[in-house]
C-alpha cells in the first residue's frame, strides 16, 4: 500500500466507500442516504484521512467490488484487510464469514458452530454488526435462525440486505416470503413521528404499524392474483379465482405461466374471466415463459421504478398494482400510491383538510416521509379506515 486514504465510489446499491493504509483495507463503508453522510461516516472513524486517488492496489478491490454488485460472481478473499484493531474473536468470525461464496448463505448459529463455539450465534451476530468491512467480509450473507433475515446495521437495513441478497441471487427462498419485512417498521415509526408531527399525530392514534408482507411464491402469481382482482369486490374475485386455480385439479402450488398457456380461451372465460382479464393473463403468462418478466429474485435487485417500468409493460398491469405488489409482496420501504383515493382521504383526515391533496401537494409533504412512504401510506389508509 502506498499513502493512506479514503475514497468513493459508485456501485449498483449507490456510492460506497473505502479506507486503506498501509497493511491493506481499512473499511468498506456501503452507502448512506448522500455521499456527504458516506464520506462524513468514513471521517468520524478516520478523522487523519485525507480523499485522494486510491493506488492500484485498492482501485483492482474497489473494481472487484463494483463488479459483484453488478451481479456478477467474484471472489473477493484475495483482497487485504487490515485487522490489527479487530478483536482476536471478531477476526475469526470475519474469517469463516469471508468463505461464503456469493449466491449461499450461512446462519449465526452455523458459524459458531464452525468457530468451535456452538451456542454463540449472538457473540457472532454482535460481531458481524460491527463488522468494518462490508462486502468484503459479506456479512449480509449471514442470517438469523430459520432463514430469517436478521437484523443489519447498514443504512436502509434489512431493505439493503435483502437488496444485496437478490443481487447475489442467494437463498431464492428468502424472496418467496415468510411474512418479514424489508425493514424495520419500528425504526420507520420513530424517523416518520420525528420528522411530522401531524403524522405523529396519526401514528399515535392508530398504535404500531401493522403492515404484513403477503408471501407470493412468483412475481406471475402475484400479478395473475392482481389481475383477476381488478375492478371486483373480494367475494367475486375470489370465486372466480377460485374457478380458475380449479381449471387444474392436479397441479399443486400456485397458478403458473403453464397452466395459463395450456388453458383455452373458452376455459378461461368459462371461470368468469372478462376479455380483458383473459387477454392480460395471457400476456402476463407469455412474457413470464419467454423471460421479459423479472423472476422474483431477478426484481430484488432492480428499484423501486425500474419494476414499476418493467412491470407495467404488461397488459393490464398498471402503476399502483405494482405499487402494491411493490408494498405487500416486496416489503419495499419507500412506496407512495399517489393515485390511491384512500391514501388521499387519509391524508385530508389526518392532516384537516377540506379538499383531497392534489398529487403534487401530497408529493411535496411526502419528502419529509422518505425513506418510509410505505409505512407513511399505511397508516393514512388507517385514517381512512376509522371513519
Amino acid at each position: 500500500m502506498t499513502a493512506p486514504g479514503f475514497a468513493l465510489f459508485e456501485t449498483a446499491v449507490g456510492q460506497c466507500g473505502i479506507a486503506w493504509g498501509a497493511r491493506g483495507i481499512r473499511c468498506v463503508q456501503l452507502p448512506s442516504a448522500r455521499s456527504s453522510e458516506t464520506r462524513a461516516r468514513l471521517l468520524t472513524h478516520f478523522p487523519e484521512l485525507q480523499e485522494s486517488v486510491p493506488p492500484a492496489v485498492v482501485q483492482r478491490a474497489i473494481d472487484r467490488i463494483v463488479t459483484l454488485l453488478r451481479g456478477e460472481a467474484v471472489d473477493l478473499s484475495a483482497i487485504e484487510l487490515d485487522m490489527a484493531d479487530v478483536p482476536p474473536f471478531h477476526r475469526r468470525v470475519y474469517e469463516v464469514a469471508r468463505t461464503i461464496p456469493s449466491g449461499d448463505t450461512l446462519s449465526y448459529g452455523q458459524i459458531a458452530t464452525r468457530l468451535g463455539k456452538p451456542g454463540s450465534a449472538r457473540a457472532v451476530g454482535q460481531a458481524l454488526g460491527r463488522n468494518p468491512f462490508a462486502i468484503v467480509v459479506p456479512c449480509h450473507r449471514v442470517l438469523a435462525a430459520g432463514g430469517k433475515i436478521g437484523g443489519f446495521s447498514a443504512e436502509g437495513g434489512t431493505m439493503t440486505k435483502l437488496k444485496m441478497l437478490g443481487i447475489e441471487r442467494a437463498q431464492p427462498s428468502l424472496f418467496e416470503g415468510d411474512g418479514v419485512l424489508g425493514f424495520d417498521p419500528a425504526l420507520a415509526v420513530r424517523e416518520l413521528s420525528a420528522a411530522d408531527a401531524k403524522l405523529r399525530r396519526l401514528i399515535e392514534r392508530i398504535g404500531p404499524c401493522r403492515l404484513a408482507l403477503k408471501t407470493t411464491p412468483s412475481i406471475f402469481a402475484a400479478l395473475a392474483e392482481s389481475i383477476v382482482y381488478q375492478q371486483l369486490n373480494g367475494k367475486a374475485a375470489a370465486t372466480i379465482f377460485a374457478r380458475v386455480r380449479a381449471l387444474f385439479p392436479r397441479a399443486r402450488g400456485a397458478l403458473s405461466a403453464t397452466q395459463i398457456l395450456s388453458a383455452s380461451e373458452t376455459e378461461l372465460r368459462g371461470a368468469g374471466l372478462s376479455n380483458a382479464k383473459y387477454l392480460a393473463l395471457r400476456d402476463l403468462a407469455k412474457r413470464t415463459e419467454n423471460g421479459s418478466l423479472p423472476s422474483l429474485a431477478q426484481i430484488q435487485a432492480l428499484d423501486d421504478e425500474t419494476i414499476i417500468e418493467r412491470l407495467t409493460e404488461v397488459r393490464g398491469v398498471g402503476r399502483w398494482t405494482v405499487e402494491m405488489l411493490l408494498m405487500f409482496r416486496l416489503g419495499r420501504a419507500d412506496v407512495l400510491p399517489l393515485d390511491d383515493y384512500g391514501v388521499r382521504k387519509g391524508y385530508s383526515i389526518a392532516f384537516g383538510t377540506k379538499e383531497l391533496p392534489t398529487k403534487a401537494e401530497l408529493e411535496t409533504r411526502a419528502k419529509r416521509w422518505k425513506p418510509y412512504r410505505s409505512v407513511a401510506s399505511w397508516y393514512l389508509w388507517r385514517a381512512t379506515d376509522s371513519l
